[in-house]
């Protein structure tokens, strides 16, 4: 690995979670000489899930880890744009990817397929993974923080927890239990191979194995994507419609063909052909919840740290939760990394101000571009079909959070130390953010 940065080469981070956010912090942790261990809570690594998108600004970081581009290119979806139709099949328009070529590079895949490569690289680096790692409690003092796993007693001198939308560390974080909303959507998904859809004339098209296709049919309260890759043997599909269920966290069970088909009704029939075509095993129906912004991501001693869904949970139609989640990971070790061993806890307070408006404002445009398809007069778009395209902003994707969390390291710290009192405005900051860019 070379040689340690001597500010972090005697640091120990203790991360929670082996989503990619976790994955991440526990791989740039470790990249910078800090000894990591990664606490998993499921007992195997397991191929769970279907698509996954990673914008070109979370693409840079998987460029930055030797071997890691070569192994995703071939699980990967490449095409240059996602033709838009209508709920009755009429074209609509076509939004080509070509304007971010200068930006870098997406991956969107399998979920399960792109997450083993990372954990496959975290391991050859050197990060300890525990699986079967269930995080009973976390605890801190002025000088150390840690957990209880397994009944036994762990501590190092920061705790990253990329803990998921049921974050334990949220509440030692808070101080108090927060509760989710409902978001008023939920979302049937899936994976599958492409069998069924060649035997049918309408959907044959898909299992191109020369080219790889992204199309999405537009209704009102109801969007279906569709995503073909791998030489067209695989097929992912993602359908959001109304789903005024009251649960209390985001959840996922078995999903119902008839179910789906029930919520495009009156649909196209390539749309009905498409969901009948698929596997029953391979549907998921998933109850989609939000949070508020929490008014902190840091603990009360400063030395346990939220990250990814257990900080910012993204609804889906952002396209930015993964990258998010691995920009967090990014920015935290280098905080930590530019902090040293005694400066743990400005180091996590700073990262905390680095990352809180940029992820408040990209969390909004789950919600508008939600909206920007749910709630559009289709009278209109058919008269204006360029309105349903996705907003794809320079400050968003054309960004480098390593570039970014070293240029600002320093004003931000001198910040804190004038105003040790700072906190977070979900308000204010998102807005200031994302104007100013």
């Amino acid at each position: 690995m070379g040689s340690m940065p001597e500010s972090s080469s005697d640091m120990k981070v203790l991360v929670v979670g082996a989503g990619f956010g976790g994955l991440t912090a526990a791989i740039e942790c470790r990249k910078r000489g800090m000894s990591v261990t990664l606490f998993e809570s499921s007992k195997e690594r397991r191929q769970l899930g279907d698509i996954i998108s990673f914008g070109s600004n979370s693409g840079r970081i998987f460029r930055s880890w030797p071997g890691v581009e070569d192994e995703l290119d071939p699980v990967c979806h490449h095409s240059d744009g996602l033709t838009f139709r209508a709920f009755d099949d009429d074209f609509l328009c076509r939004q080509i990817w070509d304007a971010e070529a200068d930006w870098g590079k997406r991956f969107n895949g399998h979920r399960g397929e792109i997450h083993d490569i990372v954990w496959r690289h975290a391991l050859s680096i050197g990060v300890e993974i525990r699986l079967g790692s269930k995080v009973q409690e976390y605890f801190e003092t002025d000088t150390e923080a840690g957990v209880v796993v397994n009944g036994e007693r762990i501590s190092a001198d920061a705790v990253l927890a990329a803990d998921g939308v049921r974050s334990l560390a949220r509440t030692i974080v808070l101080g108090f239990e927060d509760k989710p909303k409902s978001s008023g959507y939920a979302v049937y998904r899936s994976w599958m191979g492409t069998e069924k859809l060649k035997e049918n004339p309408l959907t044959a098209w898909l299992a191109d194995p020369t080219i790889d296709h992204h199309v999405g049919w537009l209704g009102p309260d109801v969007h279906f994507l569709v995503a073909t890759l791998q030489k067209g043997t695989a097929c992912s599909w993602v359908l959001t419609h109304k789903d005024e269920a009251d649960v209390e966290e985001s959840w996922s069970a078995p999903g119902y063909v008839e179910d789906a088909v029930k919520t495009v009704d009156g649909w196209a029939p390539i749309v009905h052909a498409i969901i009948r075509a698929t596997p029953p095993e391979s549907l998921v129906d998933w109850k989609l919840v939000f949070r508020d912004p929490l008014p902190t991501w840091v603990s009360p001693k400063r030395r346990i740290a939220l990250m990814g869904d257990a900080a910012h949970p993204f609804l889906p139609t952002s396209i930015q939760g993964a990258s998010q989640s691995m920009e967090d990971g990014v920015t935290a070790a280098i905080c930590l990394e530019l902090g040293g061993k005694n400066n743990v806890q400005e180091g996590l307070r700073a990262y905390e101000k680095i990352r809180y408006p940029r992820v408040l404002a990209t969390q909004r445009m789950g919600v508008t571009n939600r909206d920007n398809w749910h709630k559009a007069d289709f009278n209109e778009v058919k008269k204006n079909p360029e309105m349903v395209k996705l907003p794809r902003q320079d400050w968003v994707l054309n960004f480098d959070c390593s570039k970014h969390a070293y240029d600002v390291y320093n004003e931000t710290v001198e910040s804190l130390r004038k105003d040790p009192s700072w906190k977070p405005n979900p308000v204010l900051e998102s807005e200031e953010y994302a104007y100013a860019k």
